[in-house]
């Protein structure tokens, strides 16, 4: 039988190497119908940035995304052409107006204190905002400072208020506000600088690895131990103790896993996954009661252990089924290159034939376990009865 331990090296290997995860922000639409060339996941504040760049025009069409601090904060995106931070930059800052819709207007950052309303360094036009669902859009033409640029330093922020005269009250200086910088290639896709720029990739990664392992590993794993060592008596009571351990393992990893995907979908506000969330949730419920039916296990004989065993088999099932289904729906959601999905088919599917050949295989030994026991009496006679 594969080793679980090799599975999860397999997959841990599998985290480390994966470094072209689709980015979230690559599910999102926009009332424009617009599509944009690329898109990124940045770094900090749970914020997304979509852009198409006209290399002849020297133009770079944006779509900043972002959930303001509070539901009457503001958010920022800005290029900076002098430096790296909010200093000097020149920035869109869109916030929701007394009459409830949204308002972009363009600031000159020449100090934390002095932030002033006008016209910007270069030219900026088809300004528009959106506000919905507790998130913040920025749409804007922007011409870039110099001729041929392709890199900029950007700058992005969000805050909790804004002054009755329409400027933006000061923002948290919390980790997260603090790194939200950085330049960005606009051909390449690549940011540096300020935070962690794969950061939002790795905890995906993280959450699938983590999910992957459980459910669709180590569950089944421990199901299969379960299932077919207990049919040989040497293995009592060796297999009890190796399916309890992978099963709780596996539910340990899995909360693990359950939690960072609840933190990302917190983080991401604005892009939903509802029958993948739902899954995950009604996956976790279903550990938990297999968890709980260790303690609520009757002995062998008792009256009620017909109906535990009925309870702890379908619930186990359950968790094998939906778990399975689940990470091929994480799999869409994170569309990596076709031979990680491949190889997860290939683990799971070995494991499907694995247990097909030990199903048979139990089936032949209960049988002729049954036809010994059948047809020899104690005394040693041959029973008579088919």
């Amino acid at each position: 039988m594969m080793s679980p331990f090799f599975i999860i090296l397999t997959l841990v290997s599998l985290l480390i190497h994966h470094s072209h995860t689709q980015p979230t922000c690559a599910s999102q639409k926009f009332t424009n119908r617009i599509l944009y060339d690329r898109c990124i996941d940045l770094p900090e504040l749970g914020s997304y940035l979509h852009w198409s760049l006209d290399t002849v025009k020297n133009t770079v069409s944006i779509v900043f995304i972002a959930p303001p601090a509070s539901p009457n904060g503001w958010i920022s995106w800005a290029i900076n052409p002098s430096g790296d931070g909010m200093v000097g930059s020149q920035a869109l800052i869109g916030y929701k107006g007394f009459n409830g819709l949204m308002v972009v207007d363009t600031y000159n950052v020449s100090s934390y204190e002095d932030i002033i309303r006008g016209r910007l360094d270069f030219d900026v036009t088809d300004i528009k905002g959106e506000n919905s669902d507790g998130v913040m859009r920025i749409f804007a033409k922007v011409d870039l400072p110099e001729n041929g640029q392709t890199v900029v330093n950007q700058v992005w922020q969000v805050g909790g208020s804004v002054t009755e005269g329409g400027v933006p009250e000061r923002h948290e200086f919390q980790p997260g506000n603090l790194g939200s910088k950085g330049s960005l290639d606009l051909l390449s896709g690549e940011i540096s600088g300020g935070g962690d720029g794969g950061s939002k990739t790795k905890k995906r990664n993280i959450h699938g690895i983590l999910n992957a392992v459980s459910w669709g590993i180590l569950f089944p794993t421990g199901i299969m131990i379960a299932r077919y060592l207990r049919t040989f008596p040497a293995a009592d009571p060796a297999w009890f103790y190796i399916h309890g351990s992978l099963q709780v393992s596996a539910y340990a990893i899995g909360v693990a896993g359950w939690g960072t995907g609840m933190k990302l979908g917190s983080e991401s506000k604005g892009v939903k996954y509802s029958g993948h969330r739902n899954i995950g949730i009604a996956l976790f419920c279903l550990a938990t009661l297999q968890v709980l039916a260790v303690f609520l296990r009757p002995k062998v004989g008792h009256k009620f252990r017909f109906y535990w065993n009925i309870y702890h088999h379908g619930t186990g099932y359950a968790v094998i089924i939906l778990g399975i289904l689940n990470i091929f729906k994480g799999l869409e959601i994170l569309s990596p290159s076709s031979k990680w999905k491949l190889t997860y088919i290939i683990i799971i599917s070995s494991l499907g034939v694995i247990a097909f050949v030990l199903e048979a295989f139990t089936w032949i030994v209960v049988f002729k376990r049954k036809s010994v026991n059948t047809s020899t009496k104690p005394n040693g006679t041959t029973d008579a009865r088919p």
